[in-house]
């Protein structure tokens, strides 16, 4: 066995998503299985040393010795130093989107391959920007795309791969839940996503998540028709002062698929949740349906379908939800951050394939600002395709 270090520098651990889904259910979870084994005659095995990058060294260095990392040599202020270190061959970055593409711009100048969280940038020029600088530079990149591998979405590409839908006619998603104010009850998520100014809302948060998740299952998105809201707004920021709410906190989308599929997908930070999980898709076709969440999928066949009739008169004897059969795992699910993070590595040391790059990335972003601006103008949107 060959033991190779590779030093992936995170900039934006000390957030909630960096901190607990790439640092420490990621990259630390790799450590701790031993590395990633690649297969190949040598025996490679990865070990990934991670060098914490931010603004705030106390809590960086914190965060390094609560997970045994020397703090002497993974922990800088400085990105400029870390991004001019040989030996650092990755820059993974987590950080608020508004900070994201001039980061990634300094990365690939100084020849790192990139894996960043989305949205890759605030607009769709400089993520395009982003993707052809990368392109040049010849380095390999990558875009952070967890809902795919989801058990729930797992499940759900197995249907679909083994024809269970038919022709699919529809995709109904509903996302969402109540994040607190912050004035009586501390909100669940950073002040910054409620100001607009901060690059902050929930079209540039989560349209991007549903264009991959409708492209990679059921075609791309050729039109979209939404409308954004500010319902809460004002909100208590993390020192409990009050600041008004410029970002949008539900969304509203129908998109128009290739091939003919129609979906709606609400989201929404304003929302009290009455379902099974937190996102939920239900997908309808000429011979079955399936509705599928972050772990489970439930299907319904044609050949077993009820035929409901409708009689406000009379109570509902049965219950709908039991008329649904449960598909099981069949399989090991991994971390979906972690899974990616996989492929990604493999992808740089081993030239494994992978697709989810800047460019994809780019058609999220793409979707974000044309949902922004059919809800402006209040009308039904072409999506241009973005040629490779």
């Amino acid at each position: 066995m060959t033991r190779k270090t590779v030093r992936i520098a995170m900039n934006g651990v000390t957030g909630r998503m960096g901190y607990r889904q790439h640092l420490v259910r990621s990259l630390l979870a790799l450590r701790e299985q031993g590395g990633l084994a690649l297969g190949d005659a040598e025996g490679t095995v990865l070990w990934p040393e991670p060098v914490l990058v931010g603004r705030r060294e106390n809590a960086l260095r914190e965060i390094a010795e609560r997970h045994g990392l020397d703090a002497e040599k993974s922990v800088s202020t400085d990105l400029d130093a870390v991004l001019a270190d040989p030996t650092i061959d990755i820059y993974f970055d987590a950080q608020v989107t508004s900070a994201r593409e001039e980061a990634i711009k300094r990365a690939i100048a100084a020849g790192k391959h990139i894996y960043t969280e989305k949205p890759s940038a605030t607009g769709l020029a400089g993520a395009l920007e982003l993707a052809s600088l990368a392109k040049a530079a010849g380095i390999k990149h990558g875009v952070v795309q967890d809902k795919l591998f989801l058990p729930g979405l797992l499940k759900l590409k197995r249907l679909i791969e083994g024809g269970f839908f038919g022709k699919i006619l529809s995709i109904r998603g509903e996302f969402g839940y109540w994040v607190f104010e912050g004035d009586w009850q501390d909100a669940q998520r950073p002040s910054w996503n409620y100001r607009a100014e901060d690059g902050g809302g929930i079209v540039v948060d989560m349209f991007p998540h549903w264009e991959y998740v409708l492209h990679e299952l059921f075609g791309r998105v050729r039109s979209v028709q939404a409308l954004a809201a500010t319902h809460v707004p004002q909100r208590w920021d993390e020192q409990s002062k009050p600041y008004d709410a410029t970002a949008d906190d539900a969304a509203y989308g129908i998109f128009e698929l290739e091939g003919g599929a129609i979906a709606q997908i609400n989201s929404s930070w304003t929302v009290r949740v009455n379902r099974d999980e937190l996102v939920e898709f239900q997908v309808d076709g000429t011979e079955g349906s399936a509705v599928a969440g972050l772990r489970n999928c439930r299907v319904q066949h044609r050949s077993s379908t009820p035929k409901p009739v409708w009689n406000p008169d009379l109570p509902v004897t049965h219950s709908f939800r039991e008329q649904w059969q449960e598909i099981p795992d069949n399989q090991e699910f991994d971390n979906g951050f972690k899974a990616q993070w996989e492929l990604f590595l493999r992808h740089v040391y081993a030239d494994a394939p992978y697709h989810w790059d800047l460019h994809a990335g780019a058609r999220g972003v793409q979707l974000a600002e044309l949902g922004l601006k059919s809800s402006a103008e209040g009308r039904r949107i072409e999506v241009p395709e973005i040629a490779q």
